[in-house]
């Protein structure tokens, strides 16, 4: 497995993916604007989308949001960057590809960003993410928490970045 960037081709197939990930995981209603929203998330060429692929496969895929003061959600200035979108094929859960794009995004951060801290934000439901990102170092960050909709309230979480 190699986590590289996504090519323009790509597009299409990581945006699938993220909704097959967030479906999976009951992450969003049916009914609902925000599988929309994740298909095209960071396809404005605001942040890097970063692949986790096994030859032709991609198994994974996280957004790495360097802050911008246009863009940025939860970062508060150039020190933080985020990670956002974090998914992982169904049929690829359990097998590390989680962590390494989380691993990637913040390598990335810190050497060719100069981000010293990553922030991120989740749902109280997503569960499995929320394991991972405990047991990669990030802690909570309550006074962040925030609902980018009625109804929906996300979780903050940040890490400091080596140097």
């Amino acid at each position: 497995m190699i986590v590289r960037e996504a090519s323009p081709s790509e597009m299409a197939e990581v945006g699938e993916l993220r909704i097959a990930a967030y479906r999976d995981q009951h992450l969003f209603d049916i009914d609902s604007d925000y599988p929309e929203a994740l298909r095209v998330l960071g396809t404005d060429g605001t942040g890097h989308i970063l692949v986790a692929a096994q030859g032709e496969t991609i198994l994974g895929t996280v957004l790495l949001q360097p802050w911008h003061p246009s863009a940025s959600e939860l970062a508060h200035d150039s020190s933080e960057a985020e990670i956002r979108a974090l998914a992982v094929a169904p049929q690829a859960q359990g097998r590390g590809v989680g962590a390494a794009l989380v691993h990637a995004a913040m390598r990335r951060a810190a050497a060719d960003e100069g981000a010293r801290r990553m922030v991120l934000s989740t749902q109280p439901t997503a569960w499995a993410a929320q394991r991972l990102y405990r047991s990669l170092g990030f802690a909570r960050l309550p006074e962040r928490d925030w609902s980018p909709v009625p109804g929906l309230n996300l979780l903050a979480f940040h890490r400091d970045l080596p140097a």
